[in-house]
């Protein structure tokens, strides 16, 4: 059994997987204590319950959470950095009176990479290892809100990414790409990274997620955050191409910074091919794989963050649908490989609209589906996951290795 510090700026109520892999580490035997802050992604606002400091210790399914002061990001620039700078220097304030006694740090690195500092502030005061699973790579991501490579605002950045990175004991990466970025970035060592991709949650069973009508319809699904980095443009010119064939219906379910201006650019386009659901909790999310005949996943080819593999394949994929994307790098080669959809170009609309008539004319639907799903328990099954975790984690805290899961 081990005692596992873990670090994140997001916990539930958020709707992230670090919730989960949380929980089952705990019925695995092992003792977790989060740091988090107040849960306020995507929307912005902190939500019902959390606020005026409520809940801030508290313990859900086993799992201790402690919420650091957290100022919600809301929209824009400068509410962005408060939020970020807010959760970062609150919990290292609260890192530092820590004085329990764990045997691991775990940081689940996603944006910002300075919510890491805590766990680097505990694991230099007690002498602990410190994993970092990254989820974000650093400071990749701010090419994609428009921050120039040559600018101070990246070359700053990069000194701080830096110094987390190279203070890290171990580096967990979720697309095989980061390994070179690290690489050639932060001269980190081979045998300090290792790639482990991330699986979908249980909710999301194939045979739950079988199509529930046969009409002649074709339904497509885009599930997820809704920012630039997911480039939903994208989605949105595919439809005008197609928005003459009525057989063919676009569903984006999610929020995020670019929710407000997908919806004005349907209504200057005239679309009436696609509908705005929102966001939805992970309980609701079933119905809407349920009507899709495939899922869509894009991304913008502006940065690096374009090559990497999200974690909503996995979910698309355990779920036995077809893929359609557009995307460049790790994405396209994951759907290609696995032999269950249509792939073209990043930020591509008219190759996006052609795959999606190609997948409308295919005989294979099924089969591609059936595909699907086998690539995601060859390569992302939870449990290999789980063991994968757990093994790294005794492995920088010098435990005698052996399967839990």
């Amino acid at each position: 059994m081990m005692k596992i510090l873990v670090v994140c700026q997001y916990y539930y109520p958020e709707p992230l997987r670090i919730t989960d892999i949380c929980e089952q580490l705990v019925i695995a035997g092992h003792e977790v204590t989060v740091i988090t802050g107040y849960p306020n992604y995507p929307m912005g606002d902190i939500y019902d319950g959390y606020k005026n400091k409520d809940h801030v210790n508290e313990t859900v399914n086993g799992v201790k959470i402690h919420r650091c002061y957290t100022i919600p990001r809301k929209r824009g620039a400068i509410m962005r950095i408060l939020n970020y700078y807010s959760f970062a220097l609150s919990s290292v304030l609260y890192a530092k009176k820590i004085k329990q006694d764990y045997d691991v740090v775990f940081v689940n690195q996603l944006s910002p990479i300075m919510m890491a500092n805590a766990g680097i502030v505990y694991k230099k005061k007690h002498h602990k290892q410190l994993i970092l699973y990254c989820l974000d790579i650093w400071p990749e991501s701010l090419t994609v809100g428009g921050i120039k490579k040559k600018s101070l605002i990246f070359k700053y950045f990069h000194k701080v990414s830096k110094k987390i990175y190279t203070q890290c004991d171990k580096i967990l990466i979720t697309s095989k790409m980061f390994e070179d970025y690290l690489k050639e970035n932060f001269n980190i060592a081979d045998e300090k990274i290792f790639y482990l991709p991330q699986y979908a949650e249980e909710i999301f069973d194939k045979e739950e997620c079988k199509k529930i009508n046969n009409n002649e319809e074709i339904n497509l699904v885009f599930a997820g955050n809704i920012g630039k980095a997911q480039s939903i443009d994208t989605i949105l010119e595919a439809a005008n191409i197609l928005k003459n064939n009525r057989k063919i219906i676009f569903h984006i379910i999610g929020d995020g910074s670019e929710y407000k201006h997908c919806c004005m650019k349907i209504a200057e386009l005239h679309l009436n091919n696609i509908i705005m659901h929102g966001r939805k909790p992970l309980s609701e999310m079933i119905r809407y794989y349920k009507m899709a005949d495939a899922m869509l996943i894009t991304l913008s080819g502006k940065s690096l963050i374009s090559k990497t593999l999200p974690g909503k394949i996995q979910s698309y994929m355990v779920a036995g649908k077809p893929i359609i994307g557009a995307a460049n790098g790790e994405t396209k080669l994951v759907i290609e490989e696995a032999n269950c959809g249509f792939c073209g170009s990043a930020d591509n609309a008219d190759e996006l609209a052609e795959n999606i008539v190609r997948f409308i004319n295919c005989e294979n639907k099924e089969e591609l589906g059936i595909n699907s799903y086998k690539y995601y328990e060859q390569n992302y099954s939870k449990e290999k996951f789980l063991n994968k975790l757990v093994e790294e984690l005794k492995k920088v805290k010098g435990e005698k290795i052996n399967e839990h899961f």
